[in-house]
């Protein structure tokens, strides 16, 4: 498979591991936007959002669960962090294996640009 996270999931590429649980991982991002930037993907590999379906709720509902857990072992929690998923080229996605991304460690503005 191509898929960079799938990769890094299978232990083929290095990563900073955070929390992983049979299914989510949550990992360092390797080009942060901020003091705290990490990724929080399913393990099962799911394309875009719009690739969702009623199967993957639960999953897909572990996400937010695993990056509060993460937020607050890092200390970011009570301070606050964004929480972004972006979908498909107009969205922002780069990487076509769904993830959440969670920065926190300074003040976040809106609109976000």
């Amino acid at each position: 498979m191509d898929c960079l996270f799938c990769k890094l999931v299978n232990g083929d590429i290095p990563a900073t591991i955070l929390y992983q649980d049979d299914d989510v991982i949550a990992f360092e991002d390797i080009m942060p936007q901020a003091p705290s930037h990490f990724l929080v993907i399913p393990k099962r590999h799911i394309s875009t959002l719009n690739d969702l379906t009623d199967e993957d709720a639960s999953i897909v509902g572990k996400l937010p669960i695993a990056a509060a857990k993460v937020a607050k072992q890092i200390g970011i929690s009570d301070d606050g962090y964004r929480v972004v998923m972006n979908c498909n080229q107009m969205g922002g996605q780069t990487v076509y294996h769904i993830h959440m991304h969670v920065l926190g460690g300074r003040q976040m503005t809106w609109p976000p640009g």
